[in-house]
């Protein structure tokens, strides 16, 4: 018989909610009770997945195994640190930290404590890019998109670390290869942080990875393409989807001809298979794939892309200074 697990959750805005309704629903899993600021909140979410709730997450601590962490960014290092001391195991959302001193931080804290410490990047879980495991070679060149209309979640951050970090986590899983150079572009455009951006990273292997986020778009779309000697992936996240095309040759040593193999996996929740997976690690005390270190890559290279938008909005800055359009300046200014 298993053991069963407790389990917490801290935030339970439009995110965490749904982390306490899979939580629920899991076999051999105790839903021992909901956090959050907002009373109202944490007494709805509670009543709807039969659990206590609370106003003060560290009242949980001491009665669970393990937590997931859905509060603002801001606040991922100072609760998960803390439930880490109290010998808790921890699911952070992504992006792990704010900056790379708090991530090293929660690293060391975990590895001296033993606990397991998973970030929250849910695209790996995303049944068509497990499906893509197998089907990868050499990749050579990667365009992805990622793109939604604007919604007031996530804008505490830029759209680098609410969306960019997505897709390059995938990247960073996939090249196996050090970065050699960024180049980057963006803009703010409704906020005053940065709302649209581009990366192009280079690897040292040969590939290149062009990477498009925007959260101010007229549709929302979540896809990426691979290409790789002999053969073209193209995953669509939304729709759970992955087509593979592969050049075989031509009859009668004709023209190669495209094979094209579609797979959809509509039926599978990657939140559900993210959160299995955290409660598998934590009762056998193995490491997950996407650790504490696997979310500080994503990190760093997220916040050298930022560092270099930045510096190219200061040189905007300066010109539309010397050119008096203090109309522009007002809402382009940096923060």
């Amino acid at each position: 018989m298993k053991k069963i697990i407790k389990v917490g959750v801290v935030g339970v805005g439009y995110l965490g909610r749904f982390h306490a309704q899979k939580y629920a629903a899991m076999p051999d899993v105790h839903l021992v009770g909901v956090a959050d600021a907002d009373p109202e909140r944490a007494g709805q979410v509670a009543d709807e997945c039969a659990t206590q709730p609370y106003t003060d997450y560290h009242g949980l601590l001491d009665q669970v195994d393990a937590v997931s962490i859905v509060v603002p960014t801001s606040l991922h290092h100072e609760v998960a640190k803390a439930c880490l001391l109290q010998q808790v195991d921890v699911m952070v959302e992504k992006p792990i930290t704010t900056t790379l001193t708090e991530a090293d931080d929660l690293i060391r804290v975990a590895r001296d404590q033993q606990r397991i410490l998973q970030v929250g990047h849910l695209e790996r879980f995303n049944p068509a890019v497990l499906a893509m495991q197998p089907l990868l070679t050499h990749p050579l060149f990667i365009e992805a998109h990622r793109i939604s209309v604007f919604k007031e979640r996530g804008t505490d951050v830029d759209v680098v670390l609410d969306l960019m970090i997505h897709d390059i986590d995938i990247v960073l899983s996939i090249v196996k290869s050090p970065i050699v150079s960024i180049l980057t572009a963006g803009a703010p455009v409704i906020t005053h942080l940065t709302d649209i951006a581009n990366a192009r990273l280079i690897f040292a292997n040969g590939c290149t990875a062009n990477i498009t986020v925007s959260r101010i778009s007229m549709e929302t779309m979540r896809r990426m393409r691979i290409f790789q000697p002999g053969q073209y992936l193209s995953i669509d996240f939304g729709r759970k989807e992955i087509m593979a095309v592969q050049l075989r040759p031509g009859q009668d040593g004709g023209n190669p001809e495209p094979e094209i193999n579609k797979s959809t996996f509509q039926d599978q929740d990657a939140l559900e298979l993210e959160l299995s997976d955290f409660v598998h690690h934590v009762r056998e005390r193995s490491k997950p794939a996407v650790s504490g270190e696997e979310g500080r890559r994503a990190l760093d290279v997220a916040l050298q892309v930022i560092a270099q938008i930045h510096g190219n909005r200061e040189r905007v800055e300066q010109i539309l200074r010397d050119e008096g359009r203090t109309d522009l300046l007002a809402h382009l200014k940096t923060r």
